[in-house]
């Protein structure tokens, strides 16, 4: 019986070789591909990460067809968490926008009249009503229509889900009186007294907020009657950035 020639078991042993690190070269190839591809992915390198699978696994591009529409941009972490936070605020500022109108709307004989101004900014949207509309001189109790003015600015209030800051004002002419030794416990009891309004036609007192600024903060002048009787006056800020 004739004997098979060693050359050719040799030629044999070598081509197995041959083939297995051939593999292992391909797979190895498409391995650092994936691993560039995964640290910034965008159409071009998505492509190639494509053609390399297909190369390797079998049928050149399996794994990107040609009409198939690929955008894909990773971004950093600090990126995406700051673009939803910009289309959160923007979301934020569109819905007050809203609330200002109704707000406008509702009290649009006191605007018209100058009594009442509701303003929009980064803080929020305010409803500043002259005191004399709500009080009478150096009281704290809700007087006259006051709580139909109030009662329907918290309608429109009672299921927004804004956090609300109600800040009392006066002029700079000093007081001193059994029920308010200073303009400060003035302006707190007057912020009080709207927040238990509020609380009374539904707003939830988590959201509530009574600040008393005294005469600090004025709107105006207070070298002249018509300066001093706009600073006295309460604020109603719904604060941005809820809900």
């Amino acid at each position: 019986m004739a004997r098979r020639k060693p050359f050719q078991e040799d030629t044999e042993h070598h081509e197995r070789w041959l083939i297995s690190y051939a593999d292992f070269i391909t797979l190895l190839f498409a391995f650092f591909v994936v691993m560039y591809a995964i640290s910034v992915v965008n159409i071009g390198k998505y492509t190639v990460l494509s053609e390399a699978l297909g190369d390797a696994f079998g049928g050149r591009g399996a794994a990107l067809k040609s009409n198939t529409q690929v955008e894909v941009e990773a971004l950093p972490l600090s990126n995406i968490i700051a673009h939803r936070r910009a289309e959160a605020a923007k979301r934020d500022r569109e819905r007050l926008a809203l609330l200002a109108r109704k707000l406008n709307a509702s009290l649009a004989p006191l605007v018209n009249g100058g009594k009442v101004r509701v303003t929009q900014n980064a803080r929020g949207v305010t409803v500043e009503i002259n005191a004399s509309v709500l009080f009478d001189e150096g009281a704290a109790v809700l007087a006259g229509n006051a709580r139909e003015t109030l009662g329907a600015v918290a309608q429109l209030l009672r299921d927004d889900p804004h956090a609300i800051e109600v800040e009392g004002h006066t002029d700079d002419t000093p007081i001193r009186n059994p029920l308010f030794p200073s303009n400060w416990e003035l302006s707190a009891v007057r912020a009080s007294s709207v927040v238990r309004l509020f609380i009374e036609n539904g707003v939830a007192e988590r959201r509530l907020a009574a600040v008393g600024r005294g005469a600090n903060v004025p709107a105006a002048p207070n070298d002249t009657p018509e300066g001093r009787a706009r600073n006295r006056r309460v604020a109603v800020t719904i604060l941005a950035g809820g809900g």
